[in-house]
């Protein structure tokens, strides 16, 4: 007696672990450091470099011999903006993800969420990236042009300060809260509080001050995420 093909047991093909909906929360947690990072290089240590007396901004020459012996700042500058940098960039991927589970199909808010944080990690890099140039300049500074080193000391205290990206990311998550809730309540007036603030340095001439609510907001939305219930 055979058995027919349509008789025999069948066995469901053994399928691998499905992968998690939800994640864990170390890009939560990575945007709070990358922000924190990013705050004391920036508002505590190259500050530090031009923090010289008002005299010598007159004097491209007698400025860059005042700063000459600082080139460890410049170097330590490069290296907290390039951790920082990669560190935000991976909480925007989180946030993207995050907000993708309860938005639907097609919506761009998960999207702009990333895309805010990429702005930042660029500027960081951007900022940072004309330490080496500055630092080199003021390695050899006998050798070098004092107003090129200026023209770098412009860029290096003004660049990874424009953190409008932030507020991009900020108001993202907003609107995804106050619409469907994605957040809670609160999450969601802060970040909205917090979009608009980093706006407004955006339109008066003093566009790099949006490093402090945006790395205010980043460190908030990534503890709240970070310690927030799992989704």
């Amino acid at each position: 007696m055979t058995t027919s093909s349509t008789d025999r047991p069948t066995h469901p093909a053994h399928a691998g672990p499905q992968p998690s909906a939800t994640g864990g929360r170390a890009w939560a947690v990575s945007g709070v450091v990358g922000a924190l990072v990013a705050f004391v290089t920036l508002f505590f240590l190259s500050v530090e470099l031009t923090n010289v007396d008002e005299s010598l901004l007159g004097d491209n020459a007698r400025l860059v011999q005042a700063i000459q012996g600082d080139k460890t700042i410049v170097w330590i500058v490069q290296a907290g903006t390039s951790l920082a940098a990669l560190l935000v960039l991976v909480f925007g991927a989180g946030l993207r993800r995050r907000l993708a589970q309860d938005e639907p199909d097609g919506s761009l808010l998960p999207l702009l969420a990333f895309a805010g944080m990429l702005l930042v990690a660029a500027m960081l890099l951007v900022g940072g990236g004309i330490s080496t140039e500055l630092y080199h300049g003021l390695r050899r500074y006998a050798d070098a042009d004092p107003d090129t080193i200026a023209a770098n000391l412009a860029i290096y205290n003004t660049m990874a300060w424009l953190w409008a990206g932030a507020g991009l990311s900020a108001g993202a998550v907003a609107v995804a809260g106050f619409r469907r809730r994605v957040v809670g309540r609160g999450l969601a007036v802060f970040s909205a509080a917090m979009a608009a603030l980093i706006a407004l340095t955006q339109l008066f001439p003093v566009q790099y001050i949006a490093l402090v609510p945006g790395v205010l907001w980043v460190v908030v939305a990534g503890a709240a995420f970070a310690l927030g219930k799992r989704r």
